[in-house]
């Protein structure tokens, strides 16, 4: 294996919520300054910066992408690289495999991807109309009032109907994630338990989802660090190889997806256990894009960590929460970290590298985990994506 191989080092994170206060670009500052430290490098050692766009301003979209990061880090005349990549919640994952590349071909020694957003400060009918269109087709989708809410009820109608799964078992999909989220310093419900009762008493928003089974729309920010296997041995610390990699791209209107309860995962697992040379049973974590318990559960079955039609179950029977036999989303996942935009994906992919470098809070720390399997989807689930990392010494 060539000492170019790319090594994911450090990793950096603030508090999800809403947060009037705290402005966009010192917010993608701070969790760079974070995952640079993190890393045990300086801001100068980065020659590449891939940035991972926000929703809630187009200002602020152009600063990305016409390199304002690179200013504030004091990198002028130093980076090699700054670009933005988008493929909406997938995004993380094929960053991630891009700031690999680019360290394994030598085109770049250190590379820092962040991503920020401010949906849980910006002004909601904004959110709300953003939401309601973009990746939605407009000739006939978008004039009919499908919006991502009701995308997600479709999804879990069919779900339900295919696994047999009741009501109460999607909702304790809910409550794992609330429980993992009270671990968690940075989760936006970190302080709020939550019951299948709950769940099921929250208010009615597209049958059959209820109100604490959709997301809520939150400020946050994080980012990772990759460099080379050489650099990360050197050093003499542990670092978080991508061991295997796979995706599928099977739509883009909803309306072409003939398997709503399956998806792309088994066709994105299947490249990424047959390129690790891993099988299902060697994962020890999961962090898995999960903007409803459908999606998530979905997902588990389609990468193989649950038998099709019991994912559900599973998590009612505490598979997959604090204690279980596999930890899912140990950072609360989306439902209850805080649904922070395109960053929903890149701070479940934080928390995996966070917990494989044996980084997290003790009490949510994963003891002895050495493999992770990390998921993505983007827009209307129109992508399914598999990465598989692991620990190395």
């Amino acid at each position: 294996m060539s000492d170019l191989q790319a090594a994911f080092v450090g990793v950096g994170e603030i508090p999800s919520g809403r947060f009037a206060d705290r402005t966009f670009m010192g917010a993608l500052v701070e969790v760079s300054h974070r995952a640079i430290r993190d890393a045990q490098l300086r801001p100068e050692d980065i020659d590449a910066v891939v940035l991972i766009p926000c929703l809630h301003s187009s200002d602020d979209q152009a600063d990305l992408i016409f390199s304002r990061v690179v200013e504030e880090l004091g990198l002028n005349r130093r980076a090699h690289f700054n670009f933005m990549v988008h493929s909406g919640g997938s995004t993380s994952d094929n960053a991630a495999r891009i700031a690999a590349s680019l360290v394994a071909t030598g085109h770049a020694r250190n590379v820092l991807v962040a991503q920020a957003d401010r949906w849980g400060s910006a002004p909601v009918e904004e959110m709300i109309d953003m939401l309601s269109g973009y990746g939605i087709p407009r000739e006939w989708e978008r004039p009919v009032g499908l919006t991502f809410n009701a995308i997600g009820a479709l999804i879990t109608r069919r779900y339900m109907h295919e696994s047999g799964s009741s009501a109460e078992e999607m909702a304790a999909v809910c409550v794992a994630l609330r429980d993992w989220a009270n671990l968690n310093p940075n989760a936006m419900y970190r302080d709020r338990s939550l019951t299948v009762e709950a769940v099921l008493a929250s208010r009615k928003v597209t049958d059959p989802l209820h109100a604490y089974e959709c997301p809520m729309l939150a400020d946050g920010a994080a980012a990772f660090v990759v460099t080379s296997e050489s650099d990360a041995r050197m050093r003499g610390e542990p670092w978080v190889a991508l061991a295997g990699s796979g995706g599928v791209v099977s739509h883009y209107s909803i309306g072409q997806e003939a398997e709503l309860a399956v998806l792309g995962w088994p066709e994105a697992a299947r490249l990424a256990f047959d390129q690790a040379g891993w099988e299902p049973q060697d994962v020890q974590l999961a962090e898995v894009y999960d903007s409803y318990a459908a999606v998530l559960a979905i997902a588990l079955e389609g990468i193989g960590l649950a038998p099709v039609g019991e994912a559900a179950r599973l998590f009612a029977a505490g598979t997959f929460s604090p204690g279980g036999r596999l930890p899912v989303n140990t950072n609360g996942g989306l439902l209850s970290a805080g649904h922070t935009g395109v960053g929903g994906g890149t701070a479940l992919l934080v928390e995996a590298i966070r917990q494989l470098l044996h980084r997290a809070e003790p009490l949510r720390q994963v003891r002895e985990i050495q493999r992770a399997v990390v998921g993505g989807s983007g827009g209307s689930y129109m992508d399914s994506q598999v990465m598989l990392l692991e620990r190395r010494t």
